[in-house]
């Protein structure tokens, strides 16, 4: 696969093969190095926790769940799931090291909103081996930012200085990483300011740039997504271009989802662990993908009837 757009949609798309209860390894999966972020976006699965955490992922947790997954036969991670893993660069550093240098990752990918990621660490996640660096880029003015993003509108001004130094690092320093940018597609005149903002100061510092859909997070927040005049799409549809159908839901089965704290989620917006299929502090990956609780879901999706299950209340659903 050449292209970040083919990789996404490789995975948002369930083959025949992976339409099963009990399924072998997902080739890629999303780890939390960081369940902190520095902006409060009113779209965003964080604004459901209650208490915001602040411990990041251990280290050797980390190392242990990755090097069963390689085992297992994932080729894809990416470090990050919900959180800013900016928010810790020397462990983001450390986590893209092992998965290059120690196991063999084939791809190691991340995103990030880019207010954090400064020249200095993303040169040394470059250098540690990191395959795709993706910028989410949602805002066309400070005004904009500050109301959605919930920060000062200097952090807008931030980002978008990090994602233009970020491709000089690379070009000036020949790493290999690729550049990426996606965007929240709008109705109006906020996509035409949006098409202003990224072709001055985004699509020039990136390989290629593509846009999602408003994602509901899971059935979150619908109130303080109207109050922001958001009109989202159910669950996580994948991109504007290779939509996919809400049932069965892509997420549970190619792509595992693993929290700061070790639980293997069946839902990519699961901020508050209630999708949560099993602990890997206490079970090997493969056991917690696999458990009797994941596949009695997969089977209800499968069927494309989930009343009675975790994933009932999603707006997807609804």
């Amino acid at each position: 696969m050449s292209t970040i757009t083919d990789r996404i949609d490789g995975i948002t798309q369930i083959p025949p093969s992976r339409m099963k209860a009990a399924l072998p390894a997902p080739r890629s999966v999303k780890i939390e190095i960081s369940p902190r972020c520095n902006y409060r976006c009113g779209f965003c699965a964080l604004r459901s926790r209650e208490v915001q955490p602040k411990w990041d992922m251990d280290f050797g947790l980390f190392k242990r769940v990755t090097r069963e997954m390689r085992e297992a036969g994932v080729e894809e991670v990416g470090v990050f799931y919900l959180g800013e893993s900016f928010m810790n660069p020397r462990l983001l550093v450390d986590c893209i090291a092992w998965l290059k240098h120690e196991l063999g990752m084939p791809y190691v990918f991340l995103t990030s909103n880019a207010s954090m990621a400064f020249p200095e660490a993303v040169e040394e996640c470059m250098k540690a081996g990191l395959d795709s660096l993706k910028w989410s880029v949602n805002a066309a003015e400070e005004e904009q930012f500050e109301k959605i993003m919930g920060v000062a509108g200097r952090l807008f001004r931030n980002a978008l200085e990090n994602i233009r130094c970020a491709w000089h690092v690379r070009r000036d320093k020949g790493y290999k990483t690729g550049l990426y940018a996606s965007s929240i597609s709008y109705d109006g005149e906020q996509q035409i300011k949006m098409e202003a903002l990224l072709s001055q100061s985004v699509r020039p510092y990136v390989d290629h740039h593509y846009w999602l859909p408003l994602y509901s997070m899971g059935a979150f927040a619908t109130q303080r997504e109207s109050e922001l005049g958001y009109r989202p799409t159910a669950g996580n549809q994948g991109r504007i271009g290779a939509l996919r159908e809400p049932l069965p839901c892509w997420s549970a089965f190619t792509e595992g989802h693993i929290t700061a704290e070790g639980k293997l989620s069946a839902c990519c917006f699961d901020a508050t662990a209630n999708w949560t299929m099993g602990d890997l502090n206490k079970v090997p990956f493969m056991d917690a993908w696999n458990s009797p609780a994941f596949v009695s879901l997969r089977a209800a999706h499968l069927k494309k009837d989930v009343r009675g299950t975790v994933c009932e209340n999603c707006i997807a659903y609804g």
